[in-house]
């Protein structure tokens, strides 16, 4: 994103011709990929056009300006249809942009379309869509939500993709596709626009071929919004210019029982090589306890299923029928919940949140697994609702983050010998996001992970 950004300002190439391209790809690729839910083409030709007029006539916008980019299909686009995974019945026609999708424009991006994603955000695909498949093997997960942002990203049909995170929906994706994924913390970016999960965990982050990449996306979509007040007021950093300063010197904490506790050997060694790499480029790592995610786990399920059927009461009551098992089990759930119970999930989730607030201002960020095994067939994730353990699994590195609203940047560290990426995460302090793409940079500067790509 960042190069070819560099190539449209100086005029070696043009956005239309690059534009032109990705679309090109997009009609051979996307029959197979399902990454899309919709492609905007004419609208992005006619985008890539105003960006190259823009920049002849002397008008730079900055590093985003002609730049094809896509968002998951949970923001509104003035005039297109928002789906969020749900059914045909359901998609509306937005009337105005979301608060990010206007920054993009602003910036001067082009938006090539709008990506797949399970029902409603949560964890599976309606019966009338067909879910992304995997492009290193059709026969492995995508991650969720954010599968398609991820496919298309690491597809090329993309140079880099809005994502969103209330479990683990970009961690998954990034890690399974061989992209890097930065969830923010909670707030740094508008909601205002962005169709809802669970209010409290919806994360709106970026996905993109490089931690650059990633916070040049944050940098532009990123900060206050009079339309949404829970956003964030404090200023935005220049994360991209920052992105160079080294890891010589941060702390990174590392809780060996906790990263290896259960954790197959493939995952293991991805973690001592991520260590290795860090130590060799200057950082420190301390010895830390994180403190015990278990109850943070079992309490993420029925605190998203409350704040889901409050997302989705307007439109539950009078269309079921249109909605899949799973989605309306969790809307179902939540609307069992009783106000006592709600509450000492509260109070539980404030207490866990403060105990890693004061874990994290020992160390610049933490070092984890984003899952503890090696990437998951679909045979797997068909059998997960019969394996409840194997679920508290997956999500022992993503939701404990979700519940606490840091931010995390997941970074490609390998390969399985099957030949599929696998990823690790850092996390952050709360606004630490700069010190995430810092770090990610300086590990990609040395490790080429990240530039390896499923497709010709």
């Amino acid at each position: 994103m960042t190069e070819l950004g560099r190539h449209i300002a100086r005029r070696e190439i043009s956005s239309l011709e690059a534009t032109q391209a990705l679309l090109a790809r997009i009609a051979k690729l996307e029959p197979e990929l399902h990454a899309f839910a919709l492609v905007t083409a004419d609208r992005a030709l006619d985008q890539a056009r105003a960006a190259d007029a823009e920049i002849a006539r002397g008008i730079h916008r900055g590093p985003l300006q002609g730049v094809p980019i896509a968002v998951k299909d949970l923001c509104w686009i003035a005039g297109a249809p928002t789906g969020a995974g749900m059914a045909p019945g359901l998609r509306r026609i937005a009337t105005e942009d979301a608060t990010l999708v206007r920054r993009l424009k602003q910036a001067g991006a082009v938006l090539i379309g709008k990506t797949e994603l399970s029902e409603g955000a949560y964890s599976d695909h309606h019966a009338a869509i067909t879910p992304p498949s995997n492009p290193w093997n059709a026969d492995y997960w995508t991650g969720i939500s954010s599968s398609g942002s991820g496919v298309a990203t690491a597809a090329g049909l993309c140079y880099g993709a809005i994502a969103s995170d209330t479990g683990g929906s970009i961690r998954w994706p990034a890690a399974a596709n061989g992209v890097t994924g930065l969830k923010p913390s909670w707030g740094r970016v508008s909601r205002h626009g962005v169709a809802e999960l669970a209010a409290s965990l919806d994360h709106i982050g970026t996905m993109a071929r490089s931690a650059k990449d990633a916070g040049l996306l944050l940098g532009v979509i990123a900060g206050s919004d009079d339309r949404d007040p829970t956003a964030l007021q404090d200023p935005v950093p220049d994360y991209l210019s920052l992105a160079d300063d080294g890891v010589k010197g941060l702390r990174i904490g590392i809780d060996a029982d906790w990263n290896t506790a259960d954790v197959n050997d493939e995952t293991a060694s991805m973690i001592a090589n991520a260590i290795a790499t860090f130590t060799a480029l200057g950082a420190e790592f301390v010895a830390i306890r994180m403190p015990d995610v278990t109850q943070a786990i079992a309490d993420w399920t029925p605190n998203c299923a409350i704040e889901a059927a409050v997302a989705h009461e307007a439109t539950y009551a009078k269309h079921k029928d249109q909605y899949g098992a799973i989605l309306s089990a969790v809307i179902e759930t939540g609307r069992a919940l009783s106000a006592t119970d709600y509450q000492k999930i509260l109070l539980r989730r404030a207490e866990f949140r403060g105990r890693v607030n004061a874990l994290l201002t020992t160390i610049d960020v933490m070092l984890t697994p984003v899952q503890p095994f090696a990437p998951l067939t679909l045979a797997d994730i068909q059998s997960l609702g019969a394996q409840p353990a194997l679920i508290a699994k997956l999500q022992r590195y993503t939701c404990p983050f979700d519940m606490t609203g840091h931010p995390t940047i997941t970074l490609p560290g390998g390969f399985t010998a099957q030949g599929l990426p696998m990823g690790f995460q850092l996390v952050a302090p709360h606004l630490g996001e700069a010190r995430l793409v810092r770090a990610g940079a300086a590990f990609q500067s040395v490790t080429s992970w990240h530039q390896q790509h499923p497709l010709a």
